[in-house]
């Protein structure tokens, strides 16, 4: 099968998580708005936003669904029930974790530019620095040392680790002086992003005209006032 992904061709965003699966499995897979104007979705499909697979006749929307039906298939998820609810537990945690780290920038609309939304960016990039991102990562470094392997679940990579690594490679571009420091703490977390990166066929899309690289359009963006957001910037 050739899966068919939609997602806007400019940005990493949500579909990054999953080309990473696509792309770490060796699935064939067209994403095609990265090199087609087509955009039309199924009338049968209710849709709210993309990103969203074409598997044949099936349909799904949601990162998170999304990588709960291609896990099993792709072999990077368990096949027993309660092993595919954990590492479905473990993504639905990350996309919590990824809306925060978008916020930071974008704290009050995202219809609203940057620009326009600067001084509450600051405040919420503090706070998110300061207290929810040591508690994500915590409990990540906690998985993990309670799986006593090289990955979240154990001993096998899962999608969620693929995720983890995305997260570790998104909060290096944008935070790169507070997160340095941070990520010093967290060793495990460190290890399962080096890992991943390290895994042949992903290593060969890191380095491939395929990974869009980081930019202020999309997820993470860096803003240097935001990676020291008790400073005062000499921009206005």
């Amino acid at each position: 099968m050739t899966y068919r992904l939609y997602y806007w061709p400019g940005i990493q965003g949500r579909g990054e998580f999953i080309r990473l699966a696509l792309e770490d499995a060796g699935a064939r897979y067209d994403d095609v708005l990265r090199h087609s104007d087509e955009f039309s979705l199924p009338k049968s499909a209710a849709i709210f936003a993309l990103p969203y697979l074409v598997a044949g006749k099936t349909v799904i929307s949601q990162t998170a669904n999304i990588l709960q039906y291609l896990g099993p298939r792709l072999r990077l998820a368990p096949m027993n029930e309660p092993g595919r609810l954990r590492v479905h537990q473990l993504q639905l945690t990350i996309a919590d974790w990824l809306v925060e780290a978008h916020d930071t920038h974008h704290p009050i609309g995202s219809g609203l530019y940057y620009e326009q939304q600067k001084r509450e960016a600051r405040r919420r990039a503090a706070d998110f620095l300061a207290v929810r991102l040591p508690k994500y990562l915590d409990y990540f470094e906690g998985v993990l040392q309670r799986a006593s392997g090289r990955y979240l679940l154990g001993r096998a990579c899962s999608y969620a680790d693929l995720s983890l690594f995305q997260m570790v490679a998104g909060l290096r571009y944008a935070f790169p002086v507070t997160f340095g420091r941070l990520e010093k703490r967290f060793p495990r977390i460190s290890a399962v992003h080096d890992r991943a990166a390290a895994r042949p066929r992903l290593a060969a899309y890191l380095a491939s005209p395929r990974r869009i690289a980081f930019n202020r359009q999309g997820i993470f963006r860096h803003y240097p006032e935001l990676d020291s957001p008790g400073k005062k910037s000499k921009k206005t």
